[in-house]
């Protein structure tokens, strides 16, 4: 597409989504990497939250993926689990765009997921083991004494849980935005079908 310039040029959108993300973490004051999480529970009723994208895979205009973690017992585990699809923004004021991401999910359990819960702090994976997430909770002291009891039992350098680890979303359509003067905003959407060739076909979209 001829007029797919600057900020937008490539061919591979999960190197332009990094290129993106790259720039946003020298700008945004807080947590480029914030996705808004959307998932639909067994009513059909849509949920959205925010979470903390960890990882864009550059593995190639096929095979790029977007990556969180959470806990598998959490609202947005369980939804994503029962569909096996899911959808984010994400979105940098200070840049004055966002990227959408719609597509299919598959878990991270192996290497990779034990290798990120490590490189977290340690008192964050204590609340890992600690926390039923999602579930009610009577009281903040309640918490606090479960993450007593596993301290106690798994020390300083506790494993990840088996009820803990990532999310890969593979997206079959991504959408970057980008503001415009007058909102004559660009946008560009990425559409793909994964279970045929994966061939991404590229769209201007009106504002």
């Amino acid at each position: 597409m001829t007029d797919r310039t600057g900020i937008f040029a490539g061919d591979d959108p999960f190197a332009i989504a990094q290129s993106w993300l790259s720039e946003a973490e020298a700008s945004e004051p807080n947590d480029p990497n914030a996705i808004a999480l959307a998932t639909v529970d067994a009513d059909g009723l849509p949920n959205a939250r925010m979470v903390l994208l960890k990882e864009i895979e550059l593995n190639g205009p096929r095979d790029g993926a977007f990556v969180f973690y959470t806990n598998y017992g959490s609202a947005k585990a369980t939804e994503i689990t029962a569909t096996g699809r899911a959808a984010f923004v994400m979105h940098w004021k200070s840049l004055r765009r966002q990227i959408r991401v719609r597509g299919e999910v598959e878990r991270e359990e192996g290497p990779q997921a034990d290798a990120y819960f490590a490189s977290r702090s340690l008192k964050s994976r204590l609340g890992a083991w600690a926390s039923e997430q999602s579930r009610p909770l009577d009281s903040r002291a309640t918490l606090m004494a479960e993450v007593a009891k596993v301290t106690a039992r798994h020390g300083p350098n506790p494993p990840r849980p088996p009820f803990w680890g990532g999310f890969r979303i593979r997206p079959v359509e991504i959408e970057f935005w980008a503001d415009g003067a007058f909102r004559l905003h660009d946008r560009f959407r990425w559409r793909r079908d994964v279970t045929q060739s994966g061939e991404w076909t590229i769209c201007r979209l009106n504002p």
